[in-house]
């Protein structure tokens, strides 16, 4: 009888455990004046520390156009990313929580697919390559359940190494399952 009491309570399991890992899907928008054409895909695995905070693990994929007469030119991305998050605030259940996230970033980026020349002639002049950089990351988090976590997130990343703007600013949202 007590254990169907106990049970009918409401009990929550516990959230946010030291070493206790989610895994994450991110989508988003990429800052640009074209909504919609220029977007972001990023996996995460996340391992927790104390206190809320945790490791950031990622791998990303930026897919963006620049304009060319007529054509639109594919700038392609691809990142991964390590870094610490700090939990700022958060209630005591640990339903809502708003996170700040340090990066380090490391990747490659490509022009229109390697391909140069374009139909009438022109051709490009930046450099496929790699880049690196740094990244940050503001996001709200809540909790949908003791596994799922939905995660509202504005996003800056600053890159060395490209021939492009070094500042690229993105919003999201992403899902997490924590195991």
């Amino acid at each position: 009888m007590a254990l169907f009491v106990f049970a009918l309570s409401g009990v929550q399991a516990q959230r946010m455990v030291p070493k206790q890992k989610g895994l994450e899907i991110n989508v988003g928008v990429l800052s640009d004046d074209k909504l919609g054409n220029d977007y972001f895909l990023n996996l995460a695995l996340n391992v927790y520390g104390k206190n809320g905070n945790y490791w950031l693990f990622a791998a990303e994929y930026n897919h963006e156009y620049a304009t060319y007469g007529t054509l639109d030119i594919p700038l392609e991305t691809y990142l991964g990313e390590a870094g610490y998050s700090l939990q700022l605030l958060g209630d005591a259940r640990k339903i809502i929580n708003l996170n700040v996230t340090l990066t380090g970033v490391l990747g490659y980026e490509t022009f229109n697919r390697n391909e140069k020349l374009l139909y009438d002639g022109s051709m490009i002049k930046n450099e496929n390559g790699f880049v690196y950089g740094t990244g940050g990351r503001l996001s709200l988090e809540t909790y949908l359940s003791d596994h799922f976590v939905l995660i509202l997130q504005g996003r800056a990343k600053v890159l060395w190494g490209t021939s492009r703007d070094e500042f690229r600013p993105s919003a999201g949202l992403g899902l997490r399952f924590n195991f």
